[in-house]
């Protein structure tokens, strides 16, 4: 049983006891907390709150224990049921809520399940805000509402079609471009929500011939749901079968977005977001973000149209922070996820699919030579386990000054660029770890800059 707990949210392995796994007592203490800070933050005796869930079995019994806590509370909600997180995301702004939650675990196995929290904006809390709700889940400091006061729970129907609306309604969505292509397209959507909502917008967007693998929302996911290479074989392998254009393939509450060539050859999780940034630039003049551990790849497009990068702290709270402070267009993470503040501040595979189907009629290259356009870089991902009573900060501001004679950032860990690459070390705030990344032009090249880091961190470890 695993159960973890941060500023992010509650998320954990169904069963078990208190403590050790996301139980009922665990769910329903997070879900008091967080009712508490609402009220407080809002002002309100009757807060509004948006809820809705991925399609994982779970879902159920946590969409019950959720909402039963907040009505205990006095707080309203209205439950979409099943949909994706950023079409909750844009519900809660829609519905003029002061809230919302996300049962999902995004990209976990099926036994995992999670609350994720929004605020009014429709946006992930930030540090402060969940460190508050943190507090006070461990001091069980909440209250409930007496009989007179419960909140009542309706449902919220429509939130799929609005959302597809929206992004079919963007201006750099040319709905026509990709009709005329009469694309054929390969969807894997991990029998989760994607199912639903994924071929409604493709139909929308003028795509009438659609290849669905796993579209049925019953939350038995048929591989691992992370939508990495290693567990995208099968749609590989439909893709020149089928003569599909392109392939695309999302995580169970539908924030990230996987691309698959014509060929079957992996598109790339970190240049989802590059080529669609690559076409958003050549309409839109600003910058962009992501965060440390994305490709360089991202910063090469950018100054190439002109515009200026800016690298964040790990987190998608942390990449909105930086759009909104450096006048973003565009920005995401090297994970797939795409955040496109014409239509919100979330990462959304919907915006994702409609701009990169634009771009690929655009181009008139197939998918494959469309990739072939931008810096094909490689990431080398590890970790460093330490030995009980390692100090990670001591360990990283060491590694800092091995490194000075390059530029370094310590916005979130430490990341060093050099001329051939960069790596970033960054410490686990749940396990004894620090985590490594590389990234060079090749992987041979990635796999060094990895190795010489992580024997630095070693001797320094003995040195110690």
């Amino acid at each position: 049983m695993s159960l973890v707990i941060s500023i992010s949210g509650i998320r954990g392995t169904i069963g078990g006891r208190p403590g050790e796994g996301l139980t009922p007592i665990d769910t329903v203490r997070f879900a008091s907390s967080y009712g508490a800070w609402l009220r407080e933050q809002c002002g309100k005796e009757r807060p509004l709150v948006v809820m809705g869930r991925d399609a994982r079995i779970s879902g159920p019994l946590v969409e019950q224990l959720v909402a039963a806590t907040l009505s205990a509370m006095g707080i309203d909600i209205m439950n979409a049921g099943l949909a994706t997180t950023p079409s909750v995301e844009i519900a809660v702004t829609k519905a003029k809520a002061d809230g919302g939650i996300i049962l999902t675990a995004s990209h976990n196995p099926a036994q995992w399940n999670a609350l994720k929290l929004l605020n009014g904006k429709g946006e992930f809390l930030s540090a402060a805000e969940g460190e508050s709700i943190l507090k006070r889940a461990l001091e069980d400091d909440f209250s409930y509402a007496e009989i007179n006061n419960l909140g009542s729970i309706k449902p919220l129907a429509g939130i799929d079609i609005q959302h597809i609306n929206d992004v079919v309604g963007l201006k750099l969505v040319d709905v026509e471009k990709i009709r005329a292509k009469k694309f054929r397209v390969a969807i894997d959507c991990v029998n989760s929500v994607g199912g639903i909502i994924l071929p409604q917008l493709l139909n929308a967007l003028g795509v009438d011939d659609v290849v669905e693998l796993y579209c049925e929302p019953n939350g038995i996911f048929p591989h691992n749901p992370e939508p990495l290479p290693e567990n995208l074989t099968e749609i590989a392998g439909v893709m020149s079968r089928e003569k599909a254009d392109v392939g695309f393939v999302v995580d169970p509450d539908v924030d990230r977005l996987a691309i698959v060539c014509e060929d079957g050859s992996m598109f790339g999780e970190e240049y989802t977001l590059v080529s669609i940034a690559d076409y958003v630039l050549s309409k839109t003049p600003g910058n962009t973000a992501s965060n440390l551990s994305s490709t360089r790849a991202l910063r090469d497009v950018t100054e190439g149209h002109g515009y200026s990068y800016v690298p964040s702290a790990v987190g998608e709270v942390n990449v909105v922070e930086a759009m909104k402070a450096n006048s973003c267009v565009i920005g995401g993470e090297g994970n797939g996820g795409v955040i496109y503040p014409e239509l919100h501040y979330g990462r959304d595979a919907l915006v994702g699919i409609a701009l990169f189907l634009t771009h690929l009629a655009e181009s008139k290259l197939s998918c494959s030579q469309l990739r072939k356009k931008y810096p094909n870089y490689t990431i080398s991902k590890n970790k460093i386990v330490l030995p009980e009573g390692a100090d990670p900060d001591q360990l990283l501001s060491a590694f800092e000054k091995a490194y000075a004679r390059y530029e370094v950032n310590t916005v979130d860990g430490v990341k060093v660029d050099m001329p051939e690459g960069w790596v970033h070390l960054r410490k686990s705030n749940t396990e004894p770890i620090i985590r490594l990344y590389a990234e060079a032009e090749s992987k041979q090249v990635a796999e060094g800059l990895a190795g010489e880091a992580d024997e630095i961190i070693k001797k320094l470890i003995s040195a110690d």
